[in-house]
């Protein structure tokens, strides 16, 4: 397909709100639906790529159903650390790490893109910059995550080991594994990736996922953009969004996830992808108990 021809393909978002054990499946499509939808309005209007995902992942934000933002999941410490990142098909991007106190991540990370000459600032940095960007003081914790770490805590005491956390002492399953993300194409054939999380459950203090990591848990370049869930670590080692983004230099974008799941299942990794290729072709899969999303689209709205 030409550049011309191409950029004549109807625009189209997909988005995840994480993948994992969730209890509250309905929630979850609601909230992915309603996001997908906040990023396709924009894309309609014939805003960019980057303004769409980045407006659906402030949508999942905002949404306590979801682990990122408010809602988000507590440290060991009982404290909240977000991570996010953006990017788009020209390689800029921009992340936040171990960011606190702030209402929406994705926004401080995509001033990290657009203000600073940098990529990635963490910790007390990152807030310090997200002030001085006007972004007020906020706790994103919501009693429900307050119940679940006081649970959580008790469970540690007698010993309880979780599968993602081996070496520390707790129980909670796949419920560590939520994050939420959009890949975007817009009108003119540009391509971005937007990712936020609020990390795992009992996770320690100053720990990073692989959300910000660029290329790990997000990545676009001129042939696709990807957006990754799952257990950070594994998903850090096999460099996952932009190995799948790779495979869209020679093949589609359902093509390109279904291999880049088979691998990170070979080498033991619980996750899910999603993804957009240049020429508006969309990709999910995931190996974990259920991945909730929605594409809209040429073919209208889906939502699993």
């Amino acid at each position: 397909m030409s550049p011309e021809r191409s950029k004549r393909v109807p625009p189209g978002i997909i988005v995840h709100g994480g993948a994992g054990r969730k209890l509250d499946m309905r929630a979850h499509r609601r909230g992915v639906r309603r996001a997908a939808l906040a990023g396709h309005r924009i894309l309609l209007e014939g805003g960019s790529a980057l303004d769409a995902v980045v407006a659906a992942v402030v949508d999942m934000e905002d949404d306590a159903t979801f682990n990122c933002g408010t809602g988000s999941a507590l440290t060991l410490d009982g404290t909240v650390e977000m991570d996010a990142a953006v990017m788009t098909d020209d390689l800029r991007c921009g992340a936040v790490g171990a960011l606190d106190r702030v209402k929406n991540p994705i926004l401080v990370a995509r001033k990290v893109m657009e203000m600073t000459d940098h990529v990635f600032l963490v910790g007390p940095g990152a807030r310090r910059f997200a002030r001085r960007m006007g972004f007020r003081s906020y706790d994103p914790i919501v009693p429900r995550r307050r119940k679940q770490y006081r649970e959580m805590i008790g469970r540690l005491a007698q010993g309880r080991n979780p599968p993602y956390l081996p070496r520390l002492t707790s129980t909670a399953g796949e419920m560590g594994l939520g994050t939420v993300g959009a890949v975007a194409r817009d009108a003119e054939g540009r391509l971005a990736a937007a990712t936020s999380t609020g990390a795992m459950m009992l996770h320690l203090p100053g720990r990073v996922g692989d959300t910000p990591i660029i290329g790990a848990g997000t990545y676009a370049d001129a042939c696709g953009a990807v957006s990754a869930t799952g257990h950070g670590e594994e998903i850090i080692r096999l460099v996952w969004a932009a190995r799948a983004a790779q495979l869209m230099r020679r093949m589609t974008a359902p093509r390109a996830v279904r291999l880049a799941v088979e691998l990170a299942t070979e080498s033991g990794c619980r996750g899910g992808l999603i993804a957009i290729d240049r020429h508006g072709r969309v990709g999910y899969g995931f190996n974990t108990r259920s991945m909730s999303w929605a594409h809209a689209g040429r073919t209208g709205l889906r939502v699993f």
